[in-house]
């Protein structure tokens, strides 16, 4: 199971992800502690990218 580790609060990750992703819903950016796996699936099907490059897209924010 990935963890998915950030710097700072996840609402500015996500904001910042949502400005570069426009296409992006609240929704799918809805992070529940312990459902990581879940957010990761929302994103790759939305983004067409893999788990390694949404990790990585991640903790780059």
């Amino acid at each position: 199971m990935s963890t998915i580790s950030f710097k700072g609060n996840w609402h500015e990750v996500a904001g910042k992800i949502k400005q570069k992703y426009a296409d992006l819903t609240d929704d799918d950016l809805l992070f529940v502690k312990g459902k990581e796996e879940e957010l990761l699936g929302r994103l790759q099907k939305k983004l067409g990218k893999t788990k390694d490059e949404i990790l990585h897209l991640i903790e780059k924010m």
